[in-house]
């Protein structure tokens, strides 16, 4: 086998491996989930009344798992009558899980750039989500038809990047986006692409799988 396919193959397998750890070496427990779910409503609640990030007792950590002290990438989506009101996230952090719910909830709440600042009102009425990212990996692909072959809906988060332009979609958006090409078609347009620039030109894409949870 030729030195090239065998470090793709490498590089293919060490991915895997990548996601196979952090999905067996993460573990929240429903009593971890219960916590971030109110700590992102105490966190938005904070903000609205003092206008500065929520800082958290250190010692009611001890009552949790260390998952929430891992270091991992998470989007916190809100929701109102089942409509989007916000969704800001990162897909890696530099720091604990509770502190990037923290600055993630705050963000879709109030710098979401597609939605006006949520209100006090609106406040008593969202429902949150979180979820909480693999690392992404890029997905090598030889041309629109193997791009397609390769995705698999309700697995996989989506990043798209063309120079400036990038876009996400995490895998709960298949539920209202089933089929492949019009995921992407979608996925561009957000991006601010033409929808069917994934046809036409290589676009670099990477994927990434969640774990989520919600109210």
């Amino acid at each position: 086998m030729p030195l090239l396919m065998i470090a793709a193959t490498i590089k293919m397998k060490l991915s895997a491996m990548v996601v196979f750890f952090f999905m067996n070496n993460f573990s929240l427990t429903e009593k971890d989930k219960k916590f971030l779910l109110e700590l992102a409503h105490q966190s938005i609640q904070y903000f609205l009344q003092h206008h500065k990030i929520f800082e958290i007792d250190e010692e009611e950590l001890k009552n949790y798992s260390p998952a929430i002290k891992q270091k991992r990438g998470c989007f916190v989506t809100l929701t109102i009558d089942d409509e989007l009101r916000g969704c800001i996230g990162c897909f890696e952090s530099n720091k604990p899980l509770y502190q990037t719910v923290i600055e993630m909830a705050i963000s879709a709440a109030f710098f979401d750039y597609r939605f006006s600042p949520l209100s006090k009102e609106e406040s008593k009425q969202i429902k949150i989500e979180i979820s909480i990212l693999t690392p992404p990996r890029e997905l090598k692909y030889n041309d629109a038809a193997d791009l397609l072959k390769k995705l698999k809906p309700l697995k996989h988060g989506v990043i798209i990047t063309k120079g400036n332009y990038q876009a996400t979609y995490l895998p709960q958006v298949w539920e209202q986006i089933p089929g492949k090409e019009e995921f992407l078609n979608s996925l561009c347009l957000k991006a601010g692409l033409p929808f069917d620039c994934w046809k036409k030109e290589k676009l670099n894409v990477k994927i990434y799988e969640v774990e989520s949870f919600k109210e």
